[in-house]
């Protein structure tokens, strides 16, 4: 899938399903087989009372790192994929002022887990990461990072 066609997905689904993804104007910066970047502006829409990316925000990146390589994945596979997040844990490292990159590299584990849950029958549970950086102030430097227990389901389409 082209990053176009990605973002052009990811902007539908945000507007039509959860307006509060579309609000924050995230944008899928690199997708491949195993790892997904999402930038998200350091504007109005995203700061807190600190002039920082508020925790809202950087959880709403970290949700769609974390999980849009399931909805492409899926897509290219020809199978439906129902999934959850059953559980996040963050750790807020540093305040990150200026636009932020969350980027996962789990996209082998996406992959087992939708094998999995083909081959079973059943949810399959596994922990997806995500770092956090905000590269025009601190390079690669980790701002925050996220656990997130990603829950997936996934059938053959009729």
């Amino acid at each position: 899938m082209s990053l176009f066609k990605a973002n052009l997905g990811l902007k539908l689904f945000a507007w039509r399903y959860i307006p509060l993804i579309g609000f924050c104007s995230p944008k899928i910066v690199t997708m491949n087989n195993s790892t997904l970047e999402v930038t998200m502006p350091h504007s109005w829409r995203t700061k807190n009372h600190l002039g920082s990316v508020y925790f809202g925000a950087l959880a709403i990146g970290a949700d769609l790192a974390g999980a849009f390589l399931v909805f492409s994945k899926a897509k290219a596979r020809g199978i439906n994929a129902n999934f959850a997040f059953k559980d996040v844990q963050g750790q807020f490292l540093k305040r990150p002022e200026a636009t932020v990159h969350f980027i996962s590299n789990d996209g082998d584990i996406i992959d087992q887990m939708l094998d999995e849950s083909l081959a079973t029958g059943e949810r399959i549970n596994k922990p997806v990461n995500v770092v956090v950086t905000c590269p025009s102030l601190h390079g690669t430097e980790p701002m925050a990072t996220f656990s997130l227990t990603l829950s997936v389901k996934a059938k053959p389409k009729r």
